[in-house]
């Protein structure tokens, strides 16, 4: 298996998928953990609807690089879907069920009436669950992938104090002063572009995953905010790297065989969990 694996990456697509799988993973994960402490874990799962629609004008539109459609539309909606949970009447889980069922609605709608394609189901099915895509990338994307991963990285560095305020006590972070809206709205741009980098790792079904799982796992072991971000930075990396080794290497979907392997890690970390645990006690 070793050897079949060292012959893989010698290809440069096996290298560009694991390259860019990595970075996706990498970039959920260090902000998975505020989503999930501030409830707000879904908006993945909306953003990834959003651009499910926005996809489905670009192929409409016959635009070659879907990213110039794409990423704008979902940002927007990240600033959006931000503004109208803080309205009173409309709360932050009804906006993103709002937002998220409308826009994978008019998308599905969108493609039916303006069929580009014999095969409409088999391309819903890839945008929806991931597809061979991943294995396709061309040095551009891979290129652009590095680039706003990077840019991912730095900012949550850089403001990573502002966004552990603002994670555990907003109230108490605008009392000293604090930008919370600023910051919250930085949050929602960085997600909608990791949704829109995780589109061709694991579909817009399953991006929520990549958010999710790596977070939830790092805190059935660890307590504090920063042991839990870089575990679960550690984690999804992992999982991700090992998701795609297996799929290449068994044929299995790549996105299906990576939340797989979260599954796995999560239930794994659970156990390790309850061990620390009971030690502890």
């Amino acid at each position: 298996m070793i050897e079949k694996i060292i012959i893989y990456m010698q290809y440069p697509f096996v290298r560009y998928a694991v390259i860019v799988g990595v970075l996706i993973a990498l970039c959920s994960s260090l902000l998975g953990v505020t989503l999930v402490l501030k409830r707000f874990s879904f908006i993945g799962d909306g953003l990834s609807h959003v651009a499910f629609g926005a996809i489905s004008i670009a192929a409409v539109l016959d635009v070659s690089n879907d990213m110039m459609i794409v990423l704008p539309i979902t940002v927007l909606s990240a600033v959006l879907l931000l503004r109208t949970g803080q309205n009173a009447k409309i709360k932050g889980d009804a906006a993103i069920a709002m937002i998220s069922v409308g826009a994978l609605a008019f998308g599905y709608l969108i493609m039916n009436v303006f069929s580009t394609s014999s095969n409409l189901t088999g391309d819903v099915c890839s945008t929806l669950f991931g597809s061979t895509s991943i294995l396709t990338l061309t040095q551009k994307e891979v290129n652009l992938c590095m680039v706003l991963s990077i840019a991912v990285v730095i900012i949550f560095i850089l403001f990573y104090n502002k966004i552990f305020a603002v994670t555990f006590d907003e109230n108490f972070a605008k009392a000293t002063g604090t930008k919370a809206d600023a910051y919250n709205l930085i949050i929602a741009i960085i997600i909608a572009v990791i949704i829109v980098l995780a589109m061709n790792l694991v579909g817009s079904l399953l991006i929520s995953a990549l958010v999710i799982f790596p977070a939830l796992s790092s805190m059935r072991i660890f307590r504090s905010f920063k042991m839990v971000t870089i575990f679960s930075a550690v984690l999804s990396v992992v999982c991700s790297f090992l998701g795609i080794i297996i799929s290449i290497l068994a044929g299995t979907p790549v996105g299906s065989t990576i939340v797989t392997t979260d599954v796995a890690a999560f239930a794994i970390c659970c156990l390790v969990g309850a061990v620390v645990g009971g030690v502890r006690e």
